[in-house]
């Protein structure tokens, strides 16, 4: 009975949110900006031809792609491509049933190239989204894109746990999988026609070395992987973008887990704790999270050559902690331990036998290359920490059901820096002089009207980072 009840609930859950995504005629997804180009991810809800017209100028598109066929629900990428850096782009979707013969046009949207050394810019940060279980809310999670989109971001990226594909790890199949990931797209295309996504896998994404051996090439790993990639355009390594150059069988190809980039006077490096597993000798106890040895030595090489004012790391969640084989929560409280600061659970010293020939924690790392900020998410709430002039930034919610959240912070060791409640996403205002970072809060009608203390939109904490001169 109790299987039967997850298999109803699954159902459910898609019905509601794939209901969401019917209703659009067609959505788009930008992603993999670079300095003369951008990816658009489209998909419509009929048979159609279509082709983007863009130009520097709002209604002026001196551009255009070639015209493409699209199939009803399948996703076509298109790149505008021989685009000027750091310029602001106006275009808009051309398109026609197949056979109609005029073409209707879609809203003007916008983006911006690789920004230049010494600009200022704007990105954002959201966390755990959850729409697909009780922790999230579909209303609640539009009022925050709608925020993020006013803070006109160059780019916004999410840490992770967005898809939930591995609560139904036995039963789920590959068309739920698919539907899952399909039903994001009207959300984030509430935004994201005018602001590349980024995807940093968590822990629910399913894609991980221990779902990824289990009788392939029919397991969770490998459809989630097929499935995030259909519909979100995350980059590869080519000439702009650095990170995994791996190529997956069972029609994988390169997993888009782990990369970085550069942008204005910012270096940018997003992390994968899952793909990778430990192996003898480095596979020790309670050392089972891992960024594998290729990805550290990436990284690390990454931190070591860039000559970036600011840089940013993100990951769902540290790698090491007091609890690996179980929550993975924490901040600087857990920095201490496993992979992430060396130390056995028990206080010992275990880098060096746990990771023979690595060099260093991934802490110290980050400390020696003056990493800025460290973002995380997983805890569900806020959280500021100071650790050896790195700051560690939990991020919140954008979605959640609770905006009071309770004790989470108490509950999951947040004992150090600042901890605040509520609901909504981090912004981050990058300078030349400066890194400005918002805790912006959303608040539904009924919880303003019950608490005149808080106000949708209202910043909740806030914080500077001076350029070291």
């Amino acid at each position: 009975m109790k299987t039967l009840y997850k298999k109803i609930i699954v159902v459910l859950c898609l019905v509601v949110i794939v209901g969401q995504a019917k209703a659009q005629n067609f959505t788009v997804i930008l992603g993999r900006p670079t300095n003369n180009s951008v990816t658009a991810s489209l998909m419509f809800d009929q048979n159609v031809q279509f082709y983007l017209e863009y130009g520097t100028t709002s209604g002026n598109y001196t551009g255009n792609t070639t015209v493409y066929n699209g199939t009803m629900n399948i996703t076509d990428e298109v790149d505008m491509t021989g685009l000027l850096p750091d310029t602001r782009y106006y275009y808009r979707v051309r398109y026609q049933a197949t056979g109609a013969g005029s073409y209707a046009a879609s809203s003007e949207y916008k983006f911006h190239t690789q920004r230049a050394p010494g600009s200022t810019f704007t990105f954002t940060v959201e966390a755990d989204e959850h729409l697909y279980d009780k922790k999230g809310v579909q209303s609640i999670y539009r009022q925050t894109l709608d925020h993020e989109a006013q803070d006109n971001p160059d780019f916004m990226l999410s840490l992770g746990d967005i898809f939930g594909d591995d609560h139904y790890p036995t039963t789920i199949t590959p068309f739920q999988l698919d539907s899952l990931h399909e039903a994001y797209r009207p959300f984030l295309g509430q935004v994201c026609h005018s602001i590349p996504f980024y995807v940093c896998l968590g822990n629910h994404e399913g894609e991980n070395d221990y779902y990824y051996n289990q009788t392939p090439p029919n397991n969770l790993c490998i459809w989630a992987t097929q499935s995030r990639k259909t519909y979100y355009p995350n980059p590869y390594p080519n000439s702009f973008y650095s990170g995994n150059t791996a190529v997956e069988p069972y029609g994988i190809g390169n997993p888009e887990n782990y990369y970085a980039w550069e942008w204005g006077d910012a270096l940018f490096i997003v992390l994968d704790p899952y793909w990778n597993k430990p192996v003898a000798p480095e596979l020790s106890g309670d050392w089972n999270l891992t960024l594998g040895k290729e990805q550290y030595d990436w990284l690390r090489k990454t931190l070591e050559t860039s000559k970036a004012k600011w840089k940013f790391v993100f990951s769902h969640n540290l790698i090491g902690g007091l609890d690996m084989k179980g929550t993975m929560r924490g901040g600087i409280e857990a920095a201490k331990y496993l992979e992430w600061g060396g130390y056995n659970l028990d206080g010992t010293y275990g880098f060096d036998k746990a990771r023979p020939g690595w060099g260093k924690p991934i802490h110290q790392l980050l400390v020696d290359n003056k990493v800025t900020i460290f973002f995380h998410g997983h805890d569900h709430t806020y959280a500021k920490q100071d650790l050896d002039g790195i700051v560690y930034q939990a991020g919140p919610q954008p979605s959640a059901s609770d905006t009071d959240l309770g004790n989470r912070g108490q509950l999951y060791h947040y004992d150090n820096g600042t901890v605040v409640g509520g609901t909504g996403y981090i912004r981050v205002r990058v300078s030349p002089t400066e890194v400005k970072a918002d805790y912006v809060q959303t608040w539904t009608p009924s919880k303003e009207k019950a608490n005149p203390k808080v106000k949708n939109g209202m910043v909740a904490d806030t914080y500077s980072i001076k350029a070291v001169k």
